[in-house]
């Protein structure tokens, strides 16, 4: 979602209440495959945590949305809670209300796999490696479960991230009704956000200086961040919507959410919205990591979180990597952080900097840009368009002999 894309990619990291550096990292991986509550750390037995959370009208799934762990954890919560009600439906944060009818044609085992991601505009309108999604989709598939659109289009959020949510015509608003205002709470977390965007951008002219790094009260009283905010709050109560929806339609069904864990830690995001919808039976489940901090869990973050294993059994192809971390920008794709020893770092790429092109290609998003990475062959060139500041310039990134 443009301009929001770091409220997932940066969750853990300043929207989570721990440290996954801290200093007590082994209690987590001493409970890997375990719920723990995180008022207190204390193992809860699976078959109480699943049975409990089995009653609810809406069980809310975390995860980061690169991370395999998460979704393979996904997957198995979805089927354990399949096994104690049949009646259910799933709910996805990845494709917006538009493409429902794809969803539909793809729980009725009408497109095939290729058709299905080419429909749903996968490579577009979400970007990251489908082959995490898919055993979510097939499950449901396989279940015939009905599958539902959580999302609106980006174009709108970026409208609200412009000028607001009140500056929006009614037409424009994609039948989104008007947001519960954040909490206070809330509103630090994103400011705490939106000042680190600032350090990495600055304000407008010179991204990333040190010069204008942002006093964060400062920054919470501007029109920008209002604007952001509201952003955040329509993204979050587009998606209660559909869920909220969902269990009007078919009360006696479990709704699972599949959601982004930036929009549900402490209540906030979706559970608050749905709450102002008047759904407060939910629970919200999230996954952490083997190496992240046990000590450090705050009691209000979730329901219960599970302890995933990271290591991934059967590592993915090898496959060309920039080795930066990109967003979708205004006038290209910018670049949110550059890896150390890597590619991009070889190449002279910045945090900060706009890939216009790249081969030649318009990089008008970051699908475009990925698209044109993974047709990269082993030890060839990639020259990039870049803007930086008011400069423009054209770096060339050069890819090894072989990719690891």
């Amino acid at each position: 979602m443009k301009a929001l894309v770091k409220i997932s990619l940066f969750a853990s990291a300043l929207l989570l209440g721990f440290n996954p550096a801290a200093g007590a990292a082994q209690n987590c991986a001493a409970h890997v495959a375990q719920w723990l509550d995180p008022s207190d750390s204390a193992v809860i037995a699976q078959p109480e945590l699943l049975n409990r959370v089995a009653g609810k009208s809406i069980v809310l799934l975390g995860e980061v949305h690169d991370n395999r762990a998460h979704h393979r954890w996904q997957h198995s919560v979805m089927a354990a809670l399949h096994s104690r009600n049949v009646k259910m439906l799933v709910g996805l944060e990845m494709v917006p209300r538009r493409l429902q009818y794809v969803l539909d044609d793809w729980s009725a085992g009408e497109l095939d796999e290729a058709a299905f991601l080419e429909q749903v505009e996968w490579s577009t309108v979400w970007g990251y490696d489908p082959q995490m999604y898919l055993p979510l989709l097939y499950f449901a598939r396989d279940n015939r479960l009905p599958v539902v659109a959580l999302n609106v289009n980006s174009e709108l959020v970026g409208k609200v991230g412009a000028g607001g949510w009140d500056a929006l015509q009614e037409s424009d608003r994609e039948g989104v009704s008007d947001p519960a205002p954040a909490s206070a709470d809330y509103r630090r977390q994103l400011g705490e956000l939106y000042a680190y965007k600032l350090t990495l951008y600055g304000r407008g002219d010179k991204a990333g200086s040190a010069d204008r790094v942002p006093d964060l009260q400062e920054a919470m009283q501007s029109q920008a961040f209002a604007n952001f905010v509201d952003a955040q709050l329509t993204w979050d109560r587009a998606m209660a919507e559909a869920l909220a929806t969902s269990h009007r339609l078919h009360p006696e069904a479990l709704i699972i959410g599949v959601v982004g864990r930036g929009h549900l830690e402490y209540g906030h995001g979706i559970p608050h919205q749905l709450a102002d919808l008047g759904i407060d039976d939910v629970a919200v489940l999230l996954p952490i990591n083997a190496d992240d901090d046990c000590a450090e869990l705050q009691a209000n973050l979730a329901d219960a979180v599970f302890v995933v294993d990271t290591q991934t059994p059967a590592a993915p192809a090898a496959r060309p990597r920039l080795g930066a971390m990109i967003e979708n920008a205004d006038d290209g794709v910018q670049v949110v952080d550059v890896e150390t020893g890597s590619i991009a770092a070889a190449s002279g790429l910045r945090e900060g900097d706009i890939i216009r092109s790249a081969a030649g290609f318009d990089t008008t998003t970051t699908a475009a840009l990925m698209e044109v990475i993974k047709r990269q062959a082993p030890g060839t060139w990639l020259p990039l368009g870049i803007l930086r500041a008011d400069a423009e310039l054209e770096i060339t990134a050069r890819f090894p002999q072989t990719f690891e």
